[in-house]
């Protein structure tokens, strides 16, 4: 089957054909028909399967025929994320650009003004996040009624973030007679809810099992000891000749910018992105990945759902998700449109629960290896750094008092107390006959810290101990 056995305009199959493609994947060949032909529908797909292209690609043909009017988009798309938002955009220009559409992105982040701006000379296409949509609703700067289609995309994803009861919301300013399409990876019952209210006799499509892990995937989970490890497995991983463009997932953002800084410095292209970077600031990344400037890029999970970056060969979970869906997003970075790819998740023992909940839902065991069978010893290359203690120096003697060498061992308790893990036994001070020096009073001091060891305490300090970082 070919795009040309679709339906399609054209000038549609023109753009498609320049961008490389020539045969739809399961999802676009099932769901363009009968888009075009106006139907409610639900896709159920694993990401990877070409979505997006599926539901933007009968869209540019249904909205070719008509008139925009100011303030009042003629179809509307929410996206869970502004990097979604923003790629469902980069789609239509794509495909789009043999048709005169005017399209309007709503995201946070950007600059309002612009964006009512673009609604007031009237939009065929609204793409939008639930929370900007809505603030813009409620300022009166956009009117939904004459909206006759309406997409839903990444629905699981909204009911995580908490948008469904704002989806409820823009969906009763909506027309009663309008298309309305959902997409999802899975079906759970708020979802199935949501679908049976606003959706009229919906032609159901399902390319792969909820939940389900793309087949093209080589997945491995990479035994690590202890967390402490994790970034010498990583480093020696990513030093395999098969990598070329990597993503990196972490649960924390503060772990996404000590992992960039550490990568850095070991001589990898790499870059960040996460919840806390602007809008503006996350986009130059992407587009830093994508032009090959990095090939190697930190992330968080707000990238991890339906960004799509061609050729990223590998996906590391340096750390194992908290979500088990997240695993299967994440993963999906990879593998997509009918190439191969790879997945490794580094677990340490105290990932088993975790791990369990995934291979549950994916319904497979993931197998396992440890990081001798995959990458030789890695050594760091960090500035050396002192592993031990300075003696303390010996001061000249002023009376008869004990001598600093004896308090030795009672600081050695305190620093043991110190939540800091593995710390080197401290050297004895070197043992000088002279006087006894008069004593001083004991100060506890925590060991060098090494800013790639990320697996000790992370809770306070007490205030009595002085601590001191080598950075």
């Amino acid at each position: 089957m070919t795009f040309a056995d679709l339906g399609l305009s054209d000038e549609l199959l023109r753009a498609v054909e320049e961008s490389g493609y020539t045969e739809p994947t399961p999802i676009q060949a099932q769901a363009i028909p009968p888009i075009l032909m106006m139907r409610d529908l639900i896709g159920i797909a694993q990401t990877g399967t070409g979505k997006t292209a599926s539901f933007v690609l009968p869209m540019i043909d249904i909205m070719s025929q008509g008139r925009a009017r100011a303030r009042m988009p003629r179809s509307l798309i929410l996206e869970p994320t502004r990097e979604l938002a923003a790629q469902v955009a980069e789609n239509f220009e794509k495909y789009g650009k043999y048709h005169k559409l005017s399209m309007a992105l709503l995201i946070g982040g950007v600059n309002m003004g612009e964006q009512i701006a673009a609604l007031e000379k009237g939009v065929d296409v609204l793409i939008a996040t639930p929370g900007r949509l809505m603030d813009l609703f409620q300022r009166g700067k956009i009117l939904l009624s004459g909206c006759a289609m309406l997409v839903i995309d990444e629905a699981d994803r909204m009911l995580d973030m908490g948008f469904i009861p704002d989806i409820e919301e823009i969906c009763t300013k909506l027309p009663a007679t309008r298309q309305t399409l959902l997409f999802s990876a899975t079906m759970p019952a708020p979802i199935k809810k949501l679908a049976d209210k606003f959706l009229s006799n919906p032609k159901q499509i399902q390319v792969a099992r909820p939940a389900s892990s793309n087949l093209l995937i080589e997945q491995k989970l990479v035994e690590v000891p202890t967390a402490r490890q994790k970034r010498d497995v990583l480093r020696g991983l990513l030093r395999n000749d098969e990598v070329t463009t990597a993503i990196i997932f972490s649960n924390r953002k503060t772990t996404v910018r000590e992992l960039t800084s550490s990568l850095q410095q070991n001589g990898f292209k790499a870059s960040q992105i996460h919840g806390d970077m602007e809008q503006s600031e996350r986009l130059k990344e992407l587009d830093r990945f994508k032009s090959g400037e990095i090939n190697i890029l930190v992330a968080s999970d707000v990238a991890a759902r339906g960004l799509d970056i061609k050729g990223v060969t590998h996906v590391f979970n340096f750390d194992v998700p908290w979500h088990p869906d997240d695993y299967v997003h994440r993963i999906g970075r990879t593998g997509r449109a009918g190439a191969k790819g790879a997945a490794f998740t580094l677990v340490t023992p105290e990932d088993a629960e975790a791990v369990d909940a995934i291979e549950k839902l994916t319904g497979g065991k993931i197998p396992r290896v440890g990081p001798s069978g995959l990458v030789a010893t890695e050594t760091r290359t960090e500035e050396p750094r002192e592993t031990s203690e300075r003696p303390k120096r010996e001061r000249r003697p002023r009376g008869g008092a004990k001598p600093a060498a004896e308090a030795a061992p009672v600081a050695d308790e305190i620093v043991a107390a110190t939540p800091v893990r593995d710390a080197p036994a401290r050297p004895a001070p070197d043992q000088r006959s002279s006087p006894a020096p008069r004593p001083e009073p004991v100060v506890a001091r925590a060991k060098s810290v090494d800013p790639e060891d990320d697996g000790g305490w992370n809770g306070p300090v007490p205030g009595f101990l002085s601590v001191g970082f080598d950075l």
